[in-house]
């Protein structure tokens, strides 16, 4: 069996964002770049799938800008077997849709014919969450999200996920896409010696255009501001002057 997993490049969750002074984005300057997190966890649970005996090859896919390349070497010195990189955009500051990432998944899908996808739940950059449910709708698979636990049981996979309630374990038909949370796994750091091999793993470039997708944004920004900085507290003397400071101030009761 053959795992799929798209990777992104965001920026690493350790940088503070700063948006532009002309509030026209984010100031992606001199930034730091890594791999979403959550992709991280994706590819660190495709590999160890692959350790178990339970998956052949592990493939990492990337879709935006040719600096991407370093992104998917990462995946690839942590243990993937092979990337493919669609250059879907030579802008750093345009983020793909993901109703257009999802579409290019899907042709990707068609070509490899994995038997499982493995995608990061949502970005930490736009936060969308939309990508891996998009994509399973558009193959017509079954679907997991917000995986915590992944097990492979012949042909079905078994997840267990976090809901309102506590824990839910789900048993899901493959070819299936599931999507992974933080609490899945510890992702690994790849050693210098798999640094080193991970520049003569094969890296495959494509375009948009090579799969027939149009990925021209339906969506405008029109404005991108800091979010608001935070009130200070207040302390209250008894529980009669909370819910009347709650109706009567904050409007919440």
């Amino acid at each position: 069996m053959k795992v799929l997993v798209p990777v992104k490049r965001v920026i690493d969750y350790n940088v503070k964002v700063r948006v532009k002074a002309d509030g026209s984005g984010v100031d992606l300057a001199n930034v730091k770049m890594s791999m979403n997190p959550f992709d991280e966890i994706a590819v660190e649970q495709a590999i160890r799938l692959k350790e178990a005996g339970k998956a052949e090859e592990v493939i990492v896919v990337s879709i935006g800008v040719k600096q991407s390349q370093e992104t998917l070497r990462t995946a690839l010195a942590m243990g993937a077997d092979r990337a493919i990189l669609i250059e879907a955009t030579d802008n750093v500051q345009t983020d793909i849709e993901p109703l257009a990432v999802a579409k290019l998944l899907k042709a990707v899908v068609d070509a490899e014919q994995p038997g499982l996808v493995l995608c990061g739940k949502q970005a930490i950059d736009n936060d969308m969450n939309a990508t891996g449910q998009m994509l399973s709708a558009l193959l017509g698979w079954s679907q997991a999200t917000f995986a915590s636990e992944l097990d492979i049981e012949g042909a079905d996979a078994l997840v267990t996920r976090e809901v309102d309630s506590g824990m839910q374990t789900i048993r899901v038909k493959m070819p299936a896409v599931v999507t992974v949370d933080l609490r899945l796994n510890e992702p690994r750091y790849a050693s210098l010696p798999n640094i080193m091999k991970a520049k003569k793993k094969p890296l495959e470039e494509k375009t948009p255009a090579d799969y027939g997708v149009d990925v021209t944004p339906r969506l405008t920004v029109v404005k991108t501001t800091e979010p608001a900085g935070r009130k200070a507290g207040v302390k209250v003397a008894s529980v009669d002057e909370l819910i009347a400071k709650l109706k009567d101030e904050a409007g919440v009761l």
